[in-house]
């Protein structure tokens, strides 16, 4: 991610309107046992907005470099089992998703659904099971049977640690979505593509599917105003304890 991304993040981000009551009620239900003072947002000097980009793009770079390497192994061994169940199609998956200011990119994940999977929605569209400007189904009849474990464990989304280093992702931050999400978005929705987006966040913290469109926003939202880098961490930590064997994953 460049300099003149930061910027237009940095700018995106100090033009956001600030309401702490909405913000003190929103991490609460998003399971923080606590809202510290540091949550409370107050204005930051450009100088203290820039040190914590910094930092948050070296954890990044760090994070994501030693999980690449460090899960390796493991990786080369999924791959190789999604394979096996259907030998016709691609280990990875990837997908056009939009990023910061409303820029493509390519994300990449494992294959968790059969390969004609994009052509068989439309016939899935009156089945969503969510709201707003997104498409959720439990019981998704183009999910194979590794698909619902890895999808389940969400390390169907490991492959992401790759957008991450590239700096097309962070570690922390809004989900990226779809080209056809972001055309249902309203102004307040479209807020969302003012940072980079990441790999978990509090939607993820806090009930993932169960969350409905407009309360996943507020969250992210929530975030962008209140973003830090022990906030940062915080959420690494929780995504970790919450991730294997979540109920609200699908």
């Amino acid at each position: 991610m460049g300099k003149s991304s930061s910027i237009r993040e940095e700018v995106a981000v100090t033009a956001l309107a600030d309401s702490p009551s909405v913000k003190k009620n929103l991490l609460k239900e998003a399971h923080f046992d606590q809202v510290p003072d540091t949550f409370v947002v107050t204005p930051i000097s450009l100088e203290e907005s820039k040190r914590y980009l910094i930092s948050k793009r070296i954890l990044d770079i760090v994070g994501s470099g030693l999980g690449l390497l460090l899960l390796s192994p493991f990786l080369i061994i999924l791959g190789l089992i999604i394979k096996f169940e259907d030998k016709n199609a691609s280990i990875f998956f990837s997908q056009d998703r939009v990023g910061l200011n409303g820029e493509k990119f390519k994300m990449y994940k494992f294959r968790s659904m059969v390969s004609d999977a994009e052509d068989r929605l439309a016939s899935l569209l009156n089945q969503n099971e969510t709201t707003g400007a997104m498409f959720k189904m439990a019981n998704d009849p183009r999910v194979t049977k590794v698909g619902k474990f890895i999808r389940k464990t969400s390390l169907d989304e490991l492959p992401q640690l790759w957008n991450v280093l590239k700096g097309e992702m962070s570690l922390v931050g809004p989900r990226p979505p779809l080209p056809r999400e972001v055309a249902e978005y309203t102004s307040y929705d479209l807020q969302r593509l003012s940072v980079v987006p990441g790999c978990t966040g509090l939607w993820q913290v806090s009930g993932r599917s169960n969350i409905g469109f407009k309360e996943m926003v507020d969250l992210d939202i929530l975030y962008i105003k209140t973003r830090n880098f022990m906030m940062d961490l915080k959420i690494i930590v929780k995504t970790i304890t919450v991730l294997f064997g979540s109920k609200d994953a699908y």
